[in-house]
C-alpha cells in the first residue's frame, strides 16, 4: 500500500523514507492521514463517529488505554461507555486464565453489534494478545475481529487502523501484528488522562522476576527503564496540566535503571521528581521485595512528597513457598523489611498481594502466612485463589490443591485480613487528614470521594469544585476499607 499517494497533499512527506528511530513523526503521519478519512467518514455519515475503550487488568494497561484514547481523540473520534460504538477497543489482561474465557465471551457479544452496523471496528490489545494460543483460536473461532496487536507495539496504533481502514486487501480479513519480543520505548504521542488533577507516569515496562506463577515476563518481555529526562520532562509537561499526583508505574519500580547505559537508581529518579515545582503528591507501585533498597526506605521517610503508602506484594508467608514460587525473600527477610519501613515513616499503610491454595501448600505454610499477616499489620490485602497459569512453572507443579480446601483457606485468609485492616483502620477516626478530592460520588447526593495520603478511601459532604484539590477532612466512621469523614 502507497500511504503517500492516498493523501499527498497532507504534507510532503516519503513516509517510507522516515527512519525507525525517529517512529513519533512516522506515527503522527498516519494521525493525520486518519483526521483526513474521519472528515470524509463524518460528510457520508452526517454525524461524529464514536469510539470505546475497555480496559481489563492492572495500571499499566490502563496508562496504555489513556495513550489508545489520546491517539482517537487527535483523529476525531468521540468516546463513549457504549459497545455498539463505531469502534470498540478492548486492552486486555491475562494474568489469570480466567480473564481469558471472560474475554472470550464479552468479544462474542460483539457480533450482534457488528451485525448491525457492518461499518464497526472492533480491536484488540493487551497482554493477552501475546499469547499465540489465543490469538490463533480468536482467528479461527471470531472472525468479526479486526484489528490485532499487542504490548510491544502499542505505539503503532494509528498506523495499523490507517491500514485497516484505508487498504482494501485489508478489510475483509483479520489485521494481526505482535511482535515477540519488545522493541524500544517511543516517546511523545499523544494520551488523554482520565483526571485532570492525576496521572500515571510509566517509569519502565517489562518484567525480569520470572516468578513460577505469572505470566507478566512473557507477555510484557524483559525490563526496559526510560531515561530520566524523559520521565521528568512529561511530568514537569502534566503539572503545567493541572496535575498535583503522579503515580509512576513499572512491574517492579525498585529495579529502575538497572538497563540504562548510564544507571539511575530509582531513589535518584524520586529525588529528581521531589524537586518539580507545583507536584504536591507522588506514588508508585508495584514494589518488589527483594529489590527494596535501604535509600529509598530512607528517602521515603524524609520526603515532602512522597506519600506514606507502600504496595509490598508477599504472596505467601512460607518460606518453603517464596523459594518455590522464585521470590528470593524469606518470611524472616520481609519482616525485616516491614519493621524497617515502619521505623522510617511511622504512619504508613502497608498493602500487599497473597495467593491462596498455591501447589504444594500444606496447612503449616498456610498458617505461617495468617502469621504473617497479624505481624505485618497489613492496612489492605489483594487477595487471590491459586488459579493455573498456562505457560508458567507452577501450572505443570504436582500437588495442585483440591479446590475445596483452596476455598476454605481462602475464606479464613479473607477474614483475617478484614480482622486486621479493621483493627489499622479505627486508629485513624477522629483524625483530621489531607484527601485529594477525585470525584463526585454517585450513590450520595452530595458528596464527594477522595484519598488520603495512606491511599485510605474517605466520602464526605462538599460539591465538585473541590475534585482536585488537597482538602483537610476529619475521618468521623471507619467502615473497614473506607471512611466517612467531613471538612
Amino acid at each position: 500500500m502507497d500511504y503517500n499517494k492516498i493523501n499527498s497533499e497532507i504534507e510532503n512527506v516519503d513516509i517510507n523514507a522516515i527512519p525507525p528511530e525517529d517512529e513519533p513523526q512516522r506515527q503522527y503521519y498516519f494521525i493525520k492521514l486518519l483526521r483526513r478519512w474521519m472528515e470524509q467518514k463524518v460528510k457520508e455519515e452526517g454525524r461524529e463517529l464514536t469510539c470505546c475503550v475497555n480496559t481489563f487488568g492492572c495500571q499499566m494497561n490502563a496508562r496504555d488505554s489513556e495513550k489508545i484514547l489520546g491517539i482517537l481523540k487527535s483523529i476525531g473520534y468521540k468516546e463513549t461507555n457504549s459497545e455498539e460504538a463505531d469502534l470498540v477497543i478492548f486492552n486486555t489482561c491475562t494474568v489469570r486464565e480466567n480473564a481469558n474465557l471472560k474475554l472470550y465471551g464479552r468479544i462474542g457479544q460483539l457480533k450482534k453489534y457488528k451485525d448491525r452496523n457492518p461499518g464497526m471496528l472492533i480491536m484488540l490489545c493487551g497482554c493477552m494478545m501475546q499469547e499465540k494460543e489465543a490469538v490463533e483460536k480468536i482467528e479461527k473461532s471470531y472472525r468479526h475481529i479486526d484489528v490485532i496487536f499487542g504490548t510491544h507495539n502499542i505505539f503503532k496504533f494509528a498506523e495499523l487502523l490507517a491500514m485497516k481502514v484505508l487498504d482494501e486487501r485489508l478489510k475483509r480479513k483479520i489485521l494481526v501484528d505482535v511482535w515477540e519480543e519488545e522493541g524500544g520505548i517511543v516517546e511523545e504521542l499523544p494520551s488523554e488522562r482520565k483526571y485532570f488533577f492525576k496521572s500515571g507516569v510509566n517509569i519502565m515496562f517489562g518484567c525480569n522476576n520470572f516468578c513460577s506463577y505469572c505470566i507478566v515476563p512473557y507477555v510484557r518481555g524483559r525490563e526496559r527503564s526510560r531515561e530520566p529526562e524523559d520521565i521528568i520532562a512529561e511530568i514537569e509537561s502534566l503539572v503545567n496540566d493541572g496535575v498535583v499526583e503522579v503515580m509512576l508505574l513499572g512491574q517492579n519500580v525498585n529495579s529502575y535503571g538497572k538497563n540504562l547505559k548510564n544507571t539511575v537508581t530509582f531513589t535518584e529518579l524520586l529525588e529528581r521528581v521531589e524537586q518539580i515545582e507545583g507536584l504536591k503528591r507522588i506514588r508508585f507501585m508495584t514494589s518488589h521485595p527483594k529489590d527494596l533498597s535501604d535509600s529509598l526506605i530512607e528517602f521515603m521517610g524524609r520526603s515532602k512528597k512522597v506519600c506514606h503508602h507502600i504496595h509490598l506484594p508477599l504472596q505467601s508467608g512460607s518460606s518453603r513457598l517464596l523459594e518455590i514460587m522464585n521470590r528470593h525473600y524469606t518470611k524472616e527477610e520481609y519482616l525485616e523489611l516491614i519493621e524497617k519501613i515502619r521505623k522510617a515513616v511511622p504512619d504508613i499503610a502497608i498493602t500487599t498481594d497473597i495467593i491462596a491454595g498455591f501447589p504444594g501448600e500444606t496447612e503449616e505454610d498456610f498458617n505461617e502466612t495468617l502469621d504473617i499477616i497479624e505481624k505485618a499489620g497489613y492496612d489492605n490485602a489483594f487477595t487471590f485463589i491459586y488459579s493455573k497459569r498456562t505457560g508458567t512453572p507452577a501450572a505443570s507443579m504436582e500437588d495442585q490443591i483440591p479446590e475445596e480446601i483452596v476455598k476454605e483457606r481462602f475464606d479464613r485468609l479473607l477474614n483475617k485480613v478484614k480482622e486486621i485492616s479493621a483493627k489499622k483502620a479505627a486508629k485513624y477516626v477522629g483524625k483530621t487528614v489531607y484527601v485529594l478530592a477525585e470525584e463526585k460520588n454517585n450513590q450520595e447526593a452530595g458528596f464527594i470521594t477522595g484519598r488520603t495520603e495512606q491511599n485510605y478511601i474517605v466520602h464526605f459532604k462538599g460539591n465538585e469544585e473541590l475534585i482536585g484539590k488537597i482538602v483537610p477532612v476529619k475521618l468521623c466512621e471507619s467502615k473497614g476499607f473506607y471512611y466517612y469523614g467531613e471538612m
